[in-house]
């Protein structure tokens, strides 16, 4: 009788073991893949953008590719959301056209981030 009281502690001591290893491994592979830099190239030559239609065009070939980028195999939405906000306000502030800002902020209704559309 001893001894099964042995091997059930000796089997719960592994599968907790393994367990505990597996979330390391996840943990670990995640914070890896964050550290990663993705990026994706928008190519805009073939648009107006001093056009609301061009304005939008870009806007959605953007929000297309930060949903590309930021798409997370683990399914964590927060994560994914923050990631595509992020992604867009940088690009949109690096082509820093009035008309793409302005759609962007109206599309999104962010009027706190630092986008520079002055001309």
């Amino acid at each position: 009788m001893n001894t099964n009281v042995q091997t059930i502690n000796k089997a719960a001591i592994l599968a907790y073991a393994a367990a505990t290893l597996l979330a390391c491994v996840l943990v670990a592979s995640r914070a890896s893949a964050d550290e990663q830099l993705r990026s994706e190239t928008v190519k805009f030559q073939d648009l107006n953008l001093s056009t609301p239609a061009g304005a939008e065009a870009l806007y959605n070939r953007i929000h297309a590719a930060a949903r590309h980028v930021c798409a997370d195999p683990f399914g964590w939405q927060p994560t994914v959301i923050a990631c595509v906000k992020k992604a867009e306000g940088t690009a949109i502030g690096k082509v820093n056209q009035p008309l793409l800002t302005s759609y962007y902020r109206t599309k999104t209704g962010d009027r706190t981030g630092p986008l520079t559309a002055n001309r």
